[in-house]
């Protein structure tokens, strides 16, 4: 009868090198308990809910390590005394704790790798249709789709900004905002370019269309985070919305967009009821913008900004979706593929997900180092 094999080390691979090395983590959280401590630290409070943050998150992965060591050395024990006593059925058991905690420890390994200092933060997603007309506007909003699932899925919740239908069909572009557990960190692996490959609904030839559509992923700025702004900087439009949100939504010039001149950064929105709330959650766009821009410039192996934003078109995708003449979705960066394209489209996302951040991660490694 064969058990499971005990490894030479019961500490989960999560802990080893990497993000999240094990000892350093230990030192960092004690020498952060110890800061937590002062008794004039709440003296300065931005630097205190920093502090704090950055504690909590720490202690959360060092206390799922823990956890995982003990249920594995507990399922251990429990398959070797099994195996002892030729018990099959509890071997059996024991083997299914072991793979449940194998799927734990993959999820934790991913976790580890976000450690950005705005991955924890709520996000704002914007999708634009690109090449490809109405095609490329359904195409839109089938992406629309496929990220709100993906946030339901994971707890997340969604609320639409912006969004501004196309002429026949679909949306010319949308805003979203997804509040939950790092919610940046996982959907800033989205940025880029989508090219979709299908038999077309809207050609009476049913003729094979090729579509574009980009994603652009920008933090949530909380109030602990300082960005400056020049007013004389931004320019301010104020416009009639249109698309969903009722009748009251067409009747007023109430929806508001923001140009930061410098750098041609544009937000738009157009929900709220009034003028006023369309303005103040403008500016948190802008902020939030010029924010993730700044850190895309820290991060020495990302692409640059100006590199992101190219013309959504061939040559740019980072991940194509092939529904005809056969069926696969392949990012373009990892080689990460599958044939579930309806699993897809309806937000299984976390395998490319997964992938892109470990790249990311491991390539701004790579070049802090070299």
């Amino acid at each position: 009868m064969s058990r499971p094999p005990r490894p030479t080390s019961s500490r989960p691979s999560v802990c080893s090198g990497g993000v999240f090395d094990w000892e350093p983590a230990l030192r960092k959280l004690d020498e952060l308990d110890a800061k937590s401590e002062d008794p004039t630290l709440w003296d300065r409070p931005t630097e205190a809910q920093a502090l704090m943050r950055e504690r909590q998150q720490l202690a959360d992965r060092v206390g799922a390590v823990k956890s995982l060591e003990r249920e594995l050395n507990d399922a251990l024990e429990y398959a070797e005394m099994a195996d002892a006593e030729s018990d099959e059925e509890s071997l059996n058991d024991a083997r299914q704790q072991l793979a449940g905690l194998r799927a734990r420890a993959a999820r934790a390994e991913l976790l580890a790798l976000l450690s950005g200092e705005a991955d924890g933060n709520d996000c704002y997603v914007e999708i634009n249709s690109g090449a490809g007309g109405t095609e490329s506007c359904d195409w839109a909003n089938m992406l629309l789709r496929m990220y709100s699932r993906w946030a339901q899925a994971h707890d997340m919740s969604v609320e639409i900004i912006e969004e501004t239908g196309g002429d026949t069909a679909g949306i010319k572009s949308a805003t979203l905002q997804v509040k939950g557990a790092n919610a940046y960190g996982w959907l800033k692996t989205e940025a880029g370019v989508h090219r979709l490959v299908r038999i077309s609904p809207y050609d009476s030839s049913a003729r094979r269309h090729t579509s574009f559509a980009s994603v652009w992923v920008y933090p949530v700025v909380d109030e602990t985070i300082e960005i400056d702004i020049n007013p004389s900087d931004v320019r301010t439009d104020t416009y009639r919305a249109s698309g969903a949100g009722g009748q009251h939504i067409n009747k007023t010039d109430s929806a508001v967009r923001l140009t930061h001149l410098p750098t041609g950064i544009a937000v738009a929105c157009q929900t709220g009821r009034s003028q006023h709330q369309n303005r103040d959650e403008a500016w948190k766009m802008l902020r939030a913008r010029l924010y993730e821009a700044e850190l895309q410039r820290r991060e020495a192996a990302a692409q640059a900004i100006e590199d992101q934003k190219t013309d959504i078109g061939w040559g740019h995708q980072i991940r194509s979706y092939v529904l005809q003449p056969y069926q696969m979705v392949k990012d373009l960066r990892t080689n990460v593929e599958t044939s579930d394209t309806d699993g897809v489209l309806d937000g299984d996302l976390d395998e490319f997900m997964g992938a892109a951040l470990a790249q990311r991660v491991g390539a701004t490694r790579d070049a802090v180092e070299g």
